[in-house]
């Protein structure tokens, strides 16, 4: 069973950085692409980056290209997203997803019902 448990939200301040780690547990990934979304109160679910497992691409969302970086340690099992020069709009709750790679291709990578797996969540709030 895909398990996903995210870490390292918080409270910072604008122009401060976070980094969140994403677990990933239940199977291998090397066909799956994980992404990370966030939802702010009253809006809906918004991408924000994705990495294939394996390979090297990553896809970013305009808002915070620049800004955030999505990587991987595959020894660790864990996806991270380095957010760096933060906004008071990036507050948010910061979601890690997974799905395979055949399934994201298909219906796009920034499309978040098109992830099967999510994590619980990590709130994210940046104070002005």
């Amino acid at each position: 069973q895909v398990q996903l448990v995210e870490s390292g939200g918080g409270l910072v301040q604008a122009g401060g950085s976070l980094r969140l780690s994403c677990a990933a547990s239940g199977r291998t990934f090397d066909t799956y692409t994980l992404g990370w979304f966030r939802q702010a109160p009253g809006k809906e679910r918004q991408f924000v980056a994705a990495m294939r497992w394996s390979g090297s691409n990553t896809y970013y969302a305009d808002s915070v290209k620049g800004r955030f970086t999505i990587s991987r340690d595959n020894t660790m099992n864990t996806v991270y997203l380095q957010m760096n020069t933060l906004k008071p709009e990036d507050t948010a709750v910061y979601y890690c997803a997974a799905e395979h790679s055949d399934v994201v291709r298909v219906l796009g990578v920034m499309t978040h019902s098109g992830y099967r797996y999510w994590g619980q969540g990590t709130q994210v709030t940046v104070s002005s």
